[in-house]
């Protein structure tokens, strides 16, 4: 009897990387999660995205650290690699914590593709990139093509990262293809990001943090969108390729909060904020590429993913208040 595939998903208890798991978990894989459970947001909020995962069958979770693991062993076993690890935030980057970034996004990375050009049996290894890498927007919507100037350091790390993918494909065939996700939200959504602290805190009753004029602009990807651009990565006919992952939602931070006063019903407070370093104006991903070589086409609406991302932060089990 034939086996099953094996997936090795880096970062299984975060956000994406849960959504991962569940998807390939019902399309036959077997699948191994690793995390290393970092502090960057409470390990018991990590701690739930798991709870269904831990009991299910064909799901096997290693707590290991990608900076000083044996990754080799892990590698090893697996089939297809999806690594969602790093070091998230762009607002946090600067400073005295760039080192996290560059042991978590660049470090991990590197170990992970030295240790899976000696694999004899891993067929692709997806990497989860960020739009964060473009900067500050010339001209829109953004191609894979345009030049990649970070505004932050987390921007810069995730380049590098992207960078060290192309170079071990080159020089040693690694079977890699790298996603660059845009402004990713929904059930599960870290804690420090947008949509999470506006739903938050329109639930709560407490005002909502608007960072300059709120009429910047992003890209919303909704979280089953971008793990389905993951799985079709595993079977593209292209390695050694760029993508950008994007939901064709791109609206301002003003519009979004109309938007999420149609979901609640009710009007909600805002409170002005000095923009932030490092946040860029303007994101929108053409997706072209991906729709031709990878078959991606975003299905979930903006508001319908508002909808799915406010239930969820209503139930108990989600661990938020509200």
């Amino acid at each position: 009897m034939k086996s099953r595939q094996t997936s090795l998903v880096t970062g299984a208890a975060g956000f994406i990387g849960s959504h991962l798991c569940e998807r390939l978990l019902e399309q036959g894989h077997q699948v191994v999660g690793v995390d290393a459970f970092t502090d960057y947001y409470p390990r018991p909020l990590k701690e739930a995205n798991l709870a269904a995962l831990r009991h299910r069958p064909g799901f096997r979770f290693v707590e290991a650290d990608l900076t000083r693991a044996d990754l080799a062993e892990l590698v090893a076993e697996a089939d297809f690699l999806l690594h969602q690890a790093g070091q998230p935030g762009v607002r946090p980057s600067w400073g005295s914590d760039f080192d996290r970034y560059v042991a978590r996004n660049i470090l991990a990375t590197q170990r992970l593709l030295e240790a899976v050009r000696r694999s004899k049996r891993l067929r692709r290894l997806v990497f989860a990139s960020s739009s964060s890498v473009y900067g500050q927007a010339r001209e829109l919507p953004l191609r894979e093509e345009s030049l990649p100037q970070p505004f932050s350091p987390y921007g810069v790390t995730k380049l590098a990262a992207e960078h060290l993918c192309r170079l071990y494909h080159q020089n040693f065939g690694v079977p890699v293809v790298a996603l660059r996700y845009f402004t990713v939200y929904g059930p599960r959504q870290r804690p420090d990001m947008g949509f999470h602290r506006f739903i938050q805190a329109a639930l709560t009753e407490r005002p909502i943090p608007v960072y300059g004029d709120g009429e910047q602009t992003r890209d919303f990807t909704y979280v089953a969108d971008t793990v389905e651009a993951n799985l079709l990565a595993l079977s593209a006919p292209v390695t050694g390729g760029l993508f950008n992952i994007g939901g064709g939602s791109r609206v301002s931070v003003n519009e979004i909060l109309r938007t999420l006063e149609g979901v609640l019903g009710r009007a909600i407070r805002r409170e002005t904020h000095p923009e932030q370093p490092g946040d860029v104006r303007h994101t929108w991903a053409d997706t072209t590429r991906a729709r031709d070589l990878l078959g991606f086409t975003p299905r979930v609406s903006l508001r319908a993913g508002l909808e799915q991302q406010v239930a969820w932060l209503r139930r108990p089990e989600s661990g938020q208040p509200g």
